[in-house]
């Protein structure tokens, strides 16, 4: 094999090509060209590029280049089949600017608007990912157990300070049996407070009346609700506030917490006077000088801290089918008392509602009940279907507003000429609907439209006919 270069016989070094030394005079020995950007357009006509002497070098005799000159046959098909392929970059130019990538609509508006997004994405990269961090800590948070978790704390959420007990007659009681109308009443009410208290993080206590049997001798089988709050009490110590929820009630909004619907403006949501809504007549205060300050006034200390028993009041006085009471020493006198034999055995027969009618009595006749018990406008908690307090349900103080999304419905006194499952269904199916996600409203709009679109062929062929 030739070299295109000789080695250089200066001793100083250098090396020189043949052909190129008379035209390149230089005293440090070194005879390689230097590159220029003068050309015969230039400043002077002398100078040579590295590209025209390396040619040039090229073509002297006895020293062969290792490039090839294209001459051969192969080499000269091989560029005229390659010219007469299609190229993606028209031009020396647009290949020098394109580097030889093909750039999508790169002339279009489609791909000038392409190129700034991408552009302005590059620029805010860092902003970029920091939100979509932030947006996917979110749905984490959400779609795994965490929210449940932060909501279930009682230094976070909160959660676990509140029981809600549900009386559920499971095993039938002493009273009556149960029928398949009043399991599937049971098996939806139980459904739908597991599912509300699983969702914010609350204690469930569901109790099984088939237990109190033991009542059955005094036939106190509905006085049961004081000797469970108790129990309930020392199966959850760490718990403040207990919900009483009777069965035949449900919960229309999951999506109220406790913590917003009542106990975080405990004062504005309640009211101590009961003779803002006083349907029982009750006199307020007491008017006894020898009694306290407290006592005496309508509003007790007017002090949300010192409220232990709330409740509400519908068209005939109080109603205990949804009530909160609070983990206190005055709780701890309150169910001492209110459970008394002695005050049962000589006031049952009076009292048609029971312990309710005790809890009437006590407040009436007991000055230190009344500084600790506030009132919580019914549909708060509370609120009554058409045909209890009236068969119109017109009472905007009691009755179940769609419109207003109240938050509990109690179908209060349905066993008696009422249909208890049918008020149970219709509020179940009116919930779902009401608390459906975007995606199960678009769904169903469009299912809407579709019966619509069937429903008009056939009037107009019921009309034709």
């Amino acid at each position: 094999m030739s070299l295109s270069r000789s080695p250089s016989p200066n001793k100083g070094g250098g090396w020189s090509s043949p052909g190129l030394a008379p035209r390149f005079d230089n005293p440090s020995g070194r005879s390689s060209p230097r590159k220029t950007y003068q050309l015969n357009g230039g400043f002077g006509t002398k100078d040579v590029t590295w590209a025209t002497a390396k040619a040039r070098s090229d073509e002297v005799n006895g020293y062969p280049s290792f490039s090839t000159k294209n001459n051969g046959f192969f080499s000269r098909h091989a560029r005229q089949i390659s010219k007469s392929l299609p190229s993606f970059v028209k031009g020396a130019e647009k290949e020098k600017l394109g580097r030889g990538r093909w750039l999508p609509n790169s002339g279009s508006r489609t791909g000038r608007i392409l190129g700034f997004l991408g552009r302005t994405i590059w620029r805010f990269r860092l902003r970029l990912l920091v939100v979509l961090s932030f947006i996917l800590a979110i749905v984490i948070f959400y779609v795994t157990p965490m929210h449940r978790a932060y909501r279930r704390a009682s230094v976070l959420g909160g959660g676990s300070k509140f029981v809600i007990i549900l009386a559920a007659n499971q095993g039938g009681g002493v009273m009556e049996w149960k029928g398949p109308r009043e399991w599937a009443i049971e098996r939806d009410s139980v459904k739908n407070k597991k599912k509300y208290a699983k969702k914010w993080g609350y204690n469930l206590e569901i109790v099984d009346m088939s237990t109190k049997k033991r009542y059955a001798h005094e036939w106190r089988e509905s006085w049961e609700k004081v000797d469970t709050i108790r129990n309930s009490m020392r199966k959850y110590p760490k718990a403040q506030w207990f919900w009483w929820l009777d069965l035949n009630t449900f919960v229309m909004e999951p999506s109220y917490s406790l913590q917003k619907q009542v106990f975080n403006d405990l004062s504005s949501n309640t009211y101590r006077d009961i003779n803002d809504y006083n349907p029982l007549k009750i006199a307020h205060p007491f008017n006894n000088t020898q009694l306290d300050p407290g006592s005496l006034s309508a509003n007790g200390d007017g002090k949300a801290s010192s409220i232990d028993l709330i409740i509400p009041q519908d068209c005939a006085g109080f109603n205990l089918g949804s009530f909160f009471i609070r983990r206190s020493t005055w709780t701890d006198r309150l169910l001492d008392v209110w459970w008394d034999p002695v005050g049962y055995e000589q006031k049952h027969m009076e009292w048609e509602h029971k312990e309710q009618d005790a809890l009437e009595h006590l407040y009436i006749n007991q000055p230190w009940i009344r500084t600790h018990t506030a009132f919580i406008p019914q549909r708060k908690i509370n609120s009554f279907p058409k045909g209890a307090c009236g068969e119109n349900g017109e009472d905007t103080r009691i009755h179940y507003r769609e419109a207003d999304r109240d938050f509990v419905v109690n179908m209060a006194g349905c066993e008696w000429g009422r249909d208890c499952w049918g008020e149970m269904y219709n509020f179940r199916e009116l919930s779902n609907k009401l608390n459906r996600t975007p995606w199960e409203k678009f769904k169903d709009g469009i299912s809407d439209r579709v019966k619509a679109m069937r429903a008009k062929p056939a009037e107009k062929t019921d009309e034709k006919s």
